[in-house]
This record gives structure tokens, C-alpha cells and sequence, in this order.
């Protein structure tokens, strides 16, 4: 029977201090009773001595001092796993929300996970097609890989996102394939849409998707991705299925972050949030890849939205040093009505090397890629030129790169939320753009593959 105590010295916001504790450690699970009899959980945060510093769950109202008592329960935070929990909905501590039965757990597994040994990883390597045009043609998504989405208020990441759940799949190999979509502080409205964007696809079946609200406490938003990753561990290194994570809102999470920090009194660091925040992304993060000797993988695409647009800002900042790229969403682009408002050209994917090219995708790929950059980033100059001087001071082939960029804005970045496009198509809308220009300017690409692809009309 756990100890119980009856010294809770003071509650402030989501923190409490209990006096005189015997054998409690960090990050254990305990729960409070208060004097109706109604039970409540946290977690040890800090141990000073006999003193703990506890991390509420759920609210702080109602907890007397004298009446109420603290249980300790020797166990970490975990998460019962099977493989039922396909096609369920949970919220953020993991607790069935969809109207269903509980799960009955094949295992439990701490939610904190093992640490990756980066011996062990495997190299990402295979393609990942998401039916998206500006993502798949141009910043490719590969198997193992971490590649977040840089949003901002307003702009429709939630589209984007649900997109990509539906429509992720790996070619040419019938694979298990999985989705697990943690949603962090979203609206009821926000959830509600996933879930029957989901549900009317059919990718339900193949999602695990976990649901924190804006209304519900702050500390259970820091354990949803820890819930969902590991899940995701579960499905991937124990059950041999590639499972793809998609994390939205990370600002959220480390908003909640910086809500504890500060209960506690730490020192802050940039904007106010904990000096940390970068081992404690990091370790979220990280634990996305490919293992040697395991057949699955976990692929990952946090979704953030940068406050005032900063790419500077402290989230966008540490989230770029730790994953292999960023996907980046303009507002430019949505004010002119583009579905999805990819801005390809800011937009990086560090791995996309690895998975095109003959045998992933297809032999054209690399080079239409490069060549695609090169004409639009020119086409964009072309436009800000006659911004400023007018369209009778550009050349003839200024104004054919001009045209080009608006052509390739309308026809390949935007393809609304619907359309799921396969690699070939995207590959195809490509060389028709380019046909666009003389044959004489594409000098990214061999007179080999003109000569297959350019020439074919």
C-alpha cells in the first residue's frame, strides 16, 4: 500500500510542495485525494531533500492543505500499448476520448523512451510520397527523416497536416504503414475537423491520434508528444510498421513549457522560455530515424507556428538545428490564394538527395528539381524587376521567366487540399512549366533527358 502524506506545504498555479517525502523520485506518478473523496494525478518534478516540488495534471482548485492527501506510486509516467489503439482517439495523457473501450495493453512503456544510440541508426533513404506537389517534387520527405512545417497565425497548416496524414504512403511495397497525429492546445473545433477528416478518408484506421485541447491544463499538453512518440515506438520497433508522426502545434508545447518554468521560478532564457528548450526539443525530436536491424521507422513532421512570423523566433530557431530541414508556409502566397502556400524557395529538405532518382522515384527527378529552382527564384527577380521599372524595361526571356514563375505558382505549388497527386504526375506538371522556356536556358539538365522529356510533345 503507498505511503500516503498529509504535508502539501503550498500550491502555487501547477506546482505543490510536499514536506517530508521518504524514497520518492524524479518524474514519478502520484495522485492526490482531496477531502470529497475526488482523486486527481501528477508528478514529482524536483526532490530537495525530504521536499518535493509536484506537477499537477489536471487543476489546482479545491486542494485543501490540511484535508487533502498525496499517494506516491513508484512508477513513471506510462503508456498502455497494444495495437488496437489503431483508428482511436485519446487525449493528451492518453486516456480513450472516442466513445470506445479502454485499451487493454500489451505492455506498458515509460513514456520518456530509450534513447537512440546514433550507432545503431540507420541512414533515411526511401521516398515518402505525401501527394503534394511542392513537397514531393522539391523538399522530398524521406523515410527516418524529421521535416517540419513553419507556419503562422492564420495560415492553414491544419489543411496542410490533415493532408498529409491522409494521403502519406510508401510506393511500390505493400508495407504496414501508420499515422500517429498528436494535436497540442487546438480548439474543440480544430480536433473535431481532424477527426472526421480522418474518418471520412478511411485513414482513421491507420491513425493513432492523441488531442489536447486549448482548456485543458498545460501540463498534460507537455506529455501529449511523449504519449505519441511513444506509440509510435511501439508500432515501429515492435510491431515492424513505418509510422509517420505529425506533431502540431510544437509553439503550444513549448508555450506550456515556458508556463511550468516559470511556476517554478527558473531562470529564462530567450523570450522568456526555459534555458532548455533546446535539449527538451531535441529529445522529442530525436527520437524519430531508422534503426539497424529493425525493418520499421519512424518519420516525423512537427508543425509550428511562428509567433509574428519570425523565423528567428526562439521555437523556429532551435527546431532548424535539430531536424533536417523545414517546410515553410507564406502569407504572401495565401493572400493570393494558393492551396497549399508553399514557399518553395526558403523551403529546405536536407535528405532529399536520398530518396529520388531511378528506382525511388524516377531518373529525371534530381535534375527537373534543380532546374525548377533555379527558373523560379529567376521568375520571382523577373517580377520584383517590373515591380520597380515596369514590364517595358525586362527582356524577351524576362518576361518568359516572369510568366513561368506566375505558371508555376498556379499549376505545381498550388493544388488544393484534395488532390493527391502521385511522384509522376508532379514529375510531368514539371516538364510542362519548363517547356515554357527555350530549350537553350535549361542547363541544368542533360540533352539526354531533354531529349526523352523536353522533346516528347
Amino acid at each position: 500500500m503507498p505511503k500516503e502524506y498529509r504535508t502539501i506545504q503550498e500550491v502555487a498555479g501547477p506546482l505543490m510542495i510536499v514536506r517530508d517525502v521518504d524514497n520518492v523520485t524524479y518524474n514519478e506518478l502520484g495522485e492526490i485525494e482531496l477531502a470529497n473523496g475526488e482523486t486527481r494525478r501528477c508528478r514529482v518534478l524536483e526532490v530537495d531533500g525530504t521536499n518535493a516540488v509536484v506537477q499537477l495534471f489536471e487543476s489546482s482548485t479545491g486542494i485543501n492543505l490540511d484535508e487533502s492527501k498525496v499517494r506516491f506510486s513508484g512508477r513513471q509516467m506510462e503508456l498502455g500499448v497494444s495495437e488496437d489503439m489503431l483508428g482511436r482517439v485519446f487525449d493528451g495523457l492518453g486516456r480513450p476520448i472516442d466513445g470506445g473501450p479502454e485499451i487493454i495493453p500489451e505492455k506498458r512503456l515509460d513514456v520518456n523512451g530509450a534513447p537512440m544510440n546514433p550507432a545503431a541508426r540507420a541512414f533515411p533513404a526511401e521516398f515518402i510520397q505525401t501527394g503534394i506537389s511542392a513537397i514531393d517534387g522539391l523538399n522530398t520527405l524521406v523515410r527516418g527523416q524529421k521535416l517540419p512545417i513553419f507556419s503562422a497565425s492564420g495560415l492553414p497548416h491544419a489543411q496542410l497536416a490533415a493532408q498529409i496524414a491522409r494521403q502519406a504512403k510508401v510506393l511500390g511495397k505493400d508495407e504496414n504503414f501508420a499515422v500517429v497525429f498528436a494535436a497540442m492546445g487546438i480548439t474543440f473545433e480544430e480536433s473535431n475537423y481532424f477527426v472526421e477528416s480522418f474518418r471520412e478518408s478511411g485513414a482513421l484506421d491507420r491513425t493513432v491520434m492523441f488531442s489536447n485541447l486549448a482548456n485543458d491544463p498545460a501540463v498534460e499538453r507537455i506529455a501529449t508528444p511523449k504519449m505519441a512518440l511513444t506509440a509510435a515506438e511501439y508500432l515501429a520497433f515492435e510491431k515492424d510498421m513505418h509510422v509517420l508522426v505529425i506533431l502540431t502545434d510544437i509553439t503550444n508545447y513549448a508555450d506550456a513549457l515556458r508556463e511550468v518554468s516559470a511556476a517554478r521560478k527558473e531562470v529564462p532564457g530567450r523570450r522568456g522560455y526555459p534555458g532548455y528548450l533546446y535539449t527538451d526539443l531535441a529529445t522529442m525530436y530525436e527520437r524519430a530515424g531508422r534503426q539497424l536491424g529493425k525493418t520499421g521507422s519512424i518519420t516525423m513532421i512537427p508543425i509550428l507556428s511562428m509567433p509574428e512570423d519570425d523565423k528567428t523566433h526562439p521555437i523556429p530557431d532551435l527546431t532548424g538545428y535539430i531536424t533536417e530541414g523545414q517546410i515553410i508556409l507564406s502569407r504572401d502566397l495565401y493572400r493570393k490564394g494558393l492551396q497549399p502556400p508553399v514557399d518553395v524557395l526558403p523551403s529546405l529538405s536536407r535528405l532529399k538527395d536520398k530518396g529520388i532518382g531511378e528506382g525511388k522515384t524516377r531518373g529525371d527527378h534530381k535534375n527537373t528539381m534543380n532546374q525548377l529552382f533555379a527558373a523560379y527564384s529567376r521568375g520571382k527577380d523577373a517580377k520584383e524587376l517590373m515591380t520597380i521599372l515596369g514590364e517595358a524595361a525586362l527582356t524577351d526571356i524576362d518576361l518568359l521567366y516572369a510568366k513561368f514563375a506566375d505558371e508555376f505558382e498556379k499549376k505545381y505549388v498550388s493544388q488544393g487540399y484534395n488532390n493527391d497527386r502521385g511522384i509522376e504526375e508532379t514529375l510531368d506538371i514539371g516538364w510542362e512549366l519548363l517547356r515554357l522556356l527555350p530549350r537553350s536556358e535549361l542547363k541544368r539538365i542533360s540533352d539526354k533527358l531533354l531529349d526523352e522529356y523536353y522533346d516528347a510533345e
